[in-house]
C-alpha cells in the first residue's frame, strides 16, 4: 500500500486504530506548512517550536477520538490555533506578538537572478513584505496566513477561526488591501 496516496482523513483514522506509519505520513506532509504558519503567527522561533510540538502531542493524544467531520487540515489548524490561544491565556503574553524572527518567503519571489542589484531588491522586498505581514492586526494576519500558508478556502478559514464566511472574507480583503498599500508605500 502506498501511504503517500491515502487521503489525510484515512491516514488519521488508521493512526487512531494503531497504525504508526499513517502518522509518519501525516507528519511528513504537514510539518513544514504547520511550522511556517506558527512561526509567522507568533514571530518567535522558540515559541513556534514549542507550539509546534504541543500541536502534534495533542494530535497524538486525540488519535482515538478523531472523527472525520471536516478536512484533516482544517482539524489540524484548529488545534494549532487553539493551542496558540491557550498559550496566550495561560501566560498573559501574546504568542502572536513576538520578535520578528521570520524565515524568508522564497516561494513568493524569484531569487535566481545573476544580478547582485536584483538580489538586493528582492531581499528588500521580502523584508518589506515580512514586516507588512507582521504589522497586520492578528485576525487579518491569521486569515492571510491560513490562505497563503495553508491554502485554505474562505469556508475553511471561517471554520478554523470560528467566524462566519463573510467575516473571514472581510479579514482577507482588509489584509490584502493593507499589504498592497504598505508594499506600494515602501521605497
Amino acid at each position: 500500500m502506498r501511504w503517500e496516496d491515502e487521503p489525510d482523513e484515512v491516514l488519521m483514522t488508521r493512526y487512531g486504530e494503531g497504525d504508526a506509519r499513517a502518522f509518519e505520513t501525516l507528519y511528513g506532509r504537514h510539518k513544514a506548512p504547520l511550522y511556517r504558519f506558527l512561526l509567522r503567527q507568533c514571530r518567535d522561533q522558540a515559541t513556534a517550536e514549542e507550539l509546534f510540538q504541543e500541536v502534534w502531542f495533542k494530535l497524538i493524544r486525540a488519535r482515538t477520538r478523531y472523527r472525520v467531520e471536516a478536512r484533516f487540515t482544517t482539524y489540524l489548524y484548529q488545534v494549532a490555533r487553539n493551542t496558540a490561544i491557550d498559550r496566550y491565556r495561560a501566560t498573559s503574553a501574546d504568542p502572536m506578538a513576538g520578535s520578528s524572527d521570520l524565515d524568508s518567503l522564497p516561494e513568493l519571489m524569484d531569487r535566481a537572478s545573476p544580478s547582485p542589484e536584483h538580489r538586493i531588491d528582492v531581499d528588500n522586498a521580502v523584508q518589506r513584505l515580512q514586516s507588512a505581514i507582521a504589522q497586520l492586526p492578528a485576525d487579518q494576519r491569521e486569515a492571510f496566513l491560513l490562505r497563503e500558508e495553508g491554502g485554505f478556502s474562505l469556508e475553511q478559514i471561517a471554520e478554523i477561526t470560528g467566524v462566519g464566511r463573510e467575516t473571514a472574507k472581510s479579514r482577507l480583503r482588509y489584509a490584502a488591501a493593507k499589504l498592497r498599500r504598505d508594499m506600494e508605500a515602501s521605497p
